[in-house]
């Protein structure tokens, strides 16, 4: 095709010759490049990034507080309400509450850590997952990735923020979605908060039982305008944060001496759940007379 009809060798040799003087000029090399990439590496539109929804969701998650979050989106993707395309579960082996909620309503479950291609999905979500997330995992996802956290953050970063708020006695909590930050919990700029009023004499499992519905609440609510909110996010600050470590045995212990009633009661709220209870003993903080 490319021939004078009488040596075609010849000819193609001197295009290939004459294509390698010119590459090596500016101009030609950005002509080629540009072509390049037109014709062999044009994206496919389906991997551009969505403005709004429905989106590809990948959950990632554990525990009973997680798993209301994950109803709530499996309730979306099969409503009319437009939220949810896909919804694809990453969790820990075993036989924990997320597993078992994904395979009762047949999503499809990924085990930790999950093999993620670029294009396959808009943005993730965390729910109480406990696992630090790489940089190169997050930039899978146009969005980021998202976390429901049972706090007001900055105050209570950690894995145990429920228990902690029981423990110290606050009268105010509530629910904040943050975009993860590679390698470290709960510091990622704010993008929604809903606040919540503690009741009396609450324990921690019924905190975090109302915590994980007000969660999903704000979840759904982050995703209908997930753009917008991410245009506004802000960072958090350093005044007033404080830290939630994981309950520990020894957190367990009573000292009689230098603990009030209302510190004991806090502690039985918060941990005692989780602390052996003797078969037959009853206590009553005695009354203080004045």
């Amino acid at each position: 095709m490319w021939s004078n009809g009488r040596n075609p060798r010849v000819f193609l040799k001197t295009l290939s010759h004459f294509q390698y003087l010119n590459y090596r000029t500016e101009p030609w090399r950005r002509t080629m490049m540009i072509h390049k990439h037109w014709f062999c590496c044009k994206p496919d539109s389906s991997t551009r990034t969505r403005p709004r929804p429905p989106w590809r969701l990948m959950f990632f998650g554990t525990d009973q507080f997680a798993v209301e979050s994950l109803r709530r989106l499996t309730d979306s993707r099969n409503s009319s309400e437009g939220l949810v395309e896909t919804l694809d579960v990453v969790t820990i082996h075993g036989d924990v509450p997320v597993r078992r909620f994904a395979e009762q309503n047949q999503l499809r479950v990924h085990s930790w850590p999950p093999d993620v291609a670029e294009g396959q999905f808009d943005v993730g979500v965390v729910v109480s997952f406990g696992h630090l997330l790489r940089q190169r995992l997050i930039n899978m996802f146009p969005y980021g990735i998202l976390n429901v956290h049972p706090s007001l953050l900055p105050r209570w970063r950690g894995p145990a923020p429920v228990f902690h708020t029981i423990l110290s006695g606050d009268k105010v909590t509530g629910v904040t979605i943050i975009q993860i930050r590679a390698h470290k919990f709960d510091v990622g700029p704010i993008l929604n908060q809903d606040l919540y009023l503690v009741p009396e004499d609450s324990t921690a499992e019924e905190l975090g039982a109302s915590l994980s519905i007000r969660g999903g609440h704000l979840l759904m609510d982050t995703l209908r305008t997930l753009p917008e909110k991410i245009t506004k996010r802000r960072e958090q600050g350093q005044a007033g944060a404080t830290f939630a470590p994981k309950i520990s045995p020894s957190m367990g212990w009573i000292f009689w001496e230098d603990q009030t009633c209302e510190q004991i009661s806090r502690l039985h709220r918060a941990i005692g759940s989780r602390v052996r209870k003797p078969r037959s003993r009853s206590w009553t903080c005695p009354q203080v007379e004045t």
